[in-house]
């Protein structure tokens, strides 16, 4: 029997998932007859989407469309950070569309002080862009988790507890 069970949280999505919602997109651009003569471009970058349209009203659409597919494929919404449209070559519009990942290291401090004042035999470390939450009894991890997910409504991003052990 372990000494210690531990969990890591982390901020991460499927990233395959977001190439299928990408393609969908897409599809539905080309076909939807308000959308279809926009000549509306989406490309998915390491750590943005980038959306070039004719107006305001089709990037609204093409946003709207985002936000239905990502649902319907179980993403987070909070992975979207949407700047505002810029005007861009050829009378068009560009938004860049960041994809958060990862906890910051203000983020992780705040994750593991919220765990340490309500759990004291809780040891939390933070390790590169995730958390390390060890306790000596798995109730207290449990414990831990569901403090977690009071905090998640709070932030900016989403959260997933990995390698429970």
């Amino acid at each position: 029997m372990p000494a210690s069970y531990s969990f890591d949280v982390v901020s991460d999505f499927d990233r395959q998932e977001l190439v299928n919602v990408i393609d969908q997109i897409e599809r539905e651009v080309s076909q939807r007859y308000d959308l279809k003569d926009s000549k509306t471009e989406i490309k998915l970058e390491a750590e943005e989407i980038i959306i070039v349209t004719a107006s305001e009203m089709t990037l609204k659409a093409v946003d709207d469309i985002l936000l239905q597919k990502a649902t319907k494929r179980k993403l987070s919404l909070k992975i979207f950070d949407f700047h505002d449209a810029v005007a861009s070559s050829g009378n068009r519009l560009k938004q860049n569309v960041f994809l958060r990942k990862g906890l910051s290291q203000e983020i992780a401090k705040k994750l593991g002080k919220a765990i340490r004042d309500q759990l004291k035999k809780i040891t939390v470390s933070i390790q590169g862009d995730s958390l390390r939450v060890t306790g000596k009894s798995k109730d207290e991890l449990q414990l831990a988790i569901e403090i977690l997910k009071q905090q998640e409504d709070k932030l900016e991003i989403p959260l997933q507890f990995e390698n429970y052990r």
